[in-house]
């Protein structure tokens, strides 16, 4: 029992490793131990090529055997999971439990984002050729257009990014703007691709949160975060342009993508680590850790102001460039889930810098330096978003947030605000 990993890497999908679990991976699913092992041809080649040609920052090109008392990581950011997961085992016809992990893997794990698959899921994948659907027919959401996705693997079988409650679609326009299931196009008919978002009922809380946060993610750009293309909302779809594809005339460069849950080897879901934590993983696995971590709390703050409290580590992921650097994704996943009817407590803290939700930024500071950054960049980070807070409210009117949301954000941000002023160099 056992299977293969493919990246695409050198414009080209090849095998690199192969996993085989332990035989209680029947019962234990993603918690039983394994054996990960790069082929020995594609170690040869690009052994010393560096992090770009791996298959995790985890997992260097080299001719050893790892053995883990889980599975890979890495291996949960492809796993089917939330409404894609619920997809494949209605697909498969099986029950949900550590029984179904391994067969949705080899079954699921044929298209997720990022450059990885699994070869024995490829095969599984709906490849019939369709003219493809106009945007008015995406648009109006008819029996024709959601059985074809789903026919096509478009549901999102689950990968960093791309996980949660929420239905989504992987599709592709053409270059005669049809949309089609992602994967089902030769590269060179590729004009772009997308992450399409509905709400996760129709719950006016569900739908409140989906009709924010394409205006969310238009005031983190001008706050300074590191975002990707504009989102589109129309008709309650939510158009999202992949940063993880990038045409380039008639190829497509498909780039490596790893949730910070997994550069920290956490084999589960729902753990959550402090924001220390992943400070410092950000440290020691981006090229950039300096930028990256300044990065890092610049999202933070918007966070904590605008109530997107469900911070956890698969909503930020790390690029890995084919060049072999690794920094932080564009911002994705970022919305006012303060309005979730569950309530979403914030996720991921700081450890002895934050009090109730409400981070001690001049603590943070502290911290910052701690980790090696230079304090002069620190604190002109610190004064920059001062200066962003303060001017956050009027900003929220301008981008389209709703008016009943920022009236709820408004204390928010004032306390955010005092805490920042406080902070002394």
């Amino acid at each position: 029992m056992k299977c293969t990993i493919e990246i695409f890497h050198d414009n080209d999908w090849q095998p690199a490793a192969t996993f085989m679990p332990a035989s209680d991976v029947t019962s234990k699913g993603y918690k039983s131990a394994g054996r990960l092992s790069y082929d020995t041809l594609y170690a040869a080649q690009y052994g010393d090529q560096g992090i770009g040609a791996a298959i995790s920052c985890r997992y260097p090109v080299n001719f050893e055997i790892y053995r883990d008392e889980a599975w890979p990581a890495f291996l949960l950011d492809i796993l089917p999971s939330g409404a894609g997961r619920r997809f494949w085992l209605q697909k498969l016809g099986i029950r949900d439990g550590a029984s179904a992990d391994w067969l949705l893997l080899c079954q699921g794990a044929g298209n997720p984002i990022g450059n990885l698959r699994i070869r024995e899921a490829v095969s599984v994948l709906e490849t019939t050729p369709h003219t493809g659907f106009t945007y008015d027919e995406v648009l109006s959401r008819g029996d024709a257009f959601i059985e074809y996705a789903y026919q096509h693997g478009a549901p999102i079988a689950g990968s960093s990014g791309a996980q949660g409650d929420a239905p989504k679609f992987l599709l592709t326009q053409d270059k005669n703007q049809r949309w089609h299931g992602d994967g089902i196009l030769p590269d060179d008919q590729c004009l772009k691709h997308w992450l399409v978002k509905l709400s996760r009922s129709n719950r006016l809380d569900d739908l409140r949160v989906l009709r924010n946060e394409a205006a969310y993610y238009a005031v983190a750009h001008w706050f300074g975060v590191r975002t990707g293309e504009a989102l589109k909302l129309a008709e309650d779809m939510l158009f999202i342009p992949r940063f993880d594809r990038v045409v380039q005339g008639d190829q497509v460069q498909r780039l490596g993508v790893e949730s910070l849950t997994s550069l920290a080897g956490i084999s589960d879901f729902g753990v959550a680590l402090s924001q220390n934590a992943y400070c410092r993983i950000i440290a020691q696995y981006t090229t950039q850790p300096e930028t990256e971590l300044l990065e890092w709390v610049r999202r933070d703050v918007l966070n904590v102001a605008l109530g997107n409290t469900d911070n956890h580590g698969r909503n930020t992921a790390i690029i890995r460039y084919p060049n072999n650097q690794v920094l932080l994704s564009p911002l994705y996943d970022f919305a006012p889930m303060i309005l979730d009817s569950q309530g979403i407590a914030r996720v991921s803290r700081w450890e002895n810098e934050e009090h109730y939700g409400q981070p001690e930024w001049s603590l943070v500071a502290k911290f910052l330096i701690q980790l090696g950054c230079n304090p002069i960049k620190v604190y002109a980070l610190f004064t920059e978003l001062t200066q962003k807070v303060q001017m956050l409210v009027p900003v929220l009117d301008s981008f389209g947030v709703d008016s009943a949301l920022q009236q709820q954000l408004q204390p928010r941000i004032k306390e955010v605000l005092q805490h920042l002023q406080a902070i002394k160099p």
